[in-house]
């Protein structure tokens, strides 16, 4: 019983077993959710460039469908889907570069690519739902990932 502390003594405290925080990221460094968006994003704007290419010049490449509300001439598909890659590829290249202006264009135009492809779901729905999921997911990490210096 002598062993254990009396109620007016204050406890004893180890602190050797406790680590340092670790070091904010410098001004500029990537985030790993960033960085997965960057990556994400290119990867999208490279298939969207691939889609809007085979939509413009094999019209046999996609299924054809009978009547559909948003029905458009799949050239003119493929004429979107080329413009949103490009847009794509160099918002990814600035978002892995930190760019301030690619992180808020880069969810934007991901909900717009996102938009597009649920509106070219019944051409081509597994390519499609694929690209929608890279989207989500680009939205995600863009909006949740804050670097350290820009934090509120």
């Amino acid at each position: 019983m002598t062993d254990q502390p009396h109620a007016n003594e204050p406890p004893v405290w180890d602190t050797a077993h406790r680590r340092a925080a670790p070091a904010p990221p410098p001004p500029g460094a990537l985030t790993g959710g960033i960085h997965f968006a960057g990556v994400l994003m290119t990867l999208n704007g490279i298939l969207a460039i691939f889609q809007g290419i085979a939509a413009i010049a094999e019209d046999d490449v996609y299924a054809r469908i009978g009547s559909y509300v948003y029905e458009i001439n799949l050239t003119g598909w493929g004429v979107i889907m080329l413009v949103l890659g490009v847009v794509a590829l160099f918002t990814g290249w600035g978002i892995l570069k930190a760019a301030g202006w690619a992180r808020p264009a880069g969810i934007v135009l991901a909900s717009l690519s996102l938009i597009a492809q649920f509106l070219f779901l019944p051409y081509a729905p597994l390519w499609a739902m694929i690209l929608i999921a890279i989207d989500f997911f680009v939205i995600w990490a863009l909006a949740t990932q804050y670097p350290q210096h820009q934090r509120v």
